[in-house]
């Protein structure tokens, strides 16, 4: 899974979920590949979600594709354990995360036809907690 190796702070503030209106402004076209997965969706996705959306794509697309992680979970978030009260401080750094606004590109996908790129992307898409869209490098 990814994650970074030096934090500067172990503990970062929540920040708000959802920011109405907030669409992407960076990594918002398809740079390496020809196929991408696009987000339609804000949402928090963590390391260990984007590890199975990999590997979902990579078995998919064979030796012959191509593929690109086009985010990098970098924001740490914390977990309380089972049953502990209320109150005590805030909970222990359970794993990493990345937060994506709509219309940021996660996944680019090239060397394959368009119906297996199609398909692999697809297939990455249902491991996300993101609605997602599949858009070519023509598309744009």
């Amino acid at each position: 899974m990814l994650f970074p190796k030096k934090v500067k702070y172990r503990k970062w503030h929540t920040n708000r979920r959802k920011i109405d209106g907030a669409v992407e402004t960076r990594g918002t076209s398809v740079s390496f590949g020809s196929y991408g997965l696009k987000t339609v969706t804000p949402a928090r996705i963590r390391s260990n979600q984007i590890e199975a959306a990999r590997r979902a794509m990579s078995r998919h697309l064979g030796k012959s594709g191509k593929l690109w992680v086009r985010v990098f979970p970098d924001r740490p978030f914390t977990r309380k354990a089972a049953e502990v009260p209320m109150g005590k401080g805030k909970g222990d750094p359970a794993g990493y995360e990345v937060q994506v606004k709509p219309g940021r590109v996660l996944f680019e996908v090239d060397g394959v036809t368009e119906a297996v790129a199609r398909e692999a992307l697809r297939k990455a898409g249902t491991k996300l907690p993101v609605k997602i869209k599949i858009v070519s490098r023509e598309m744009q």
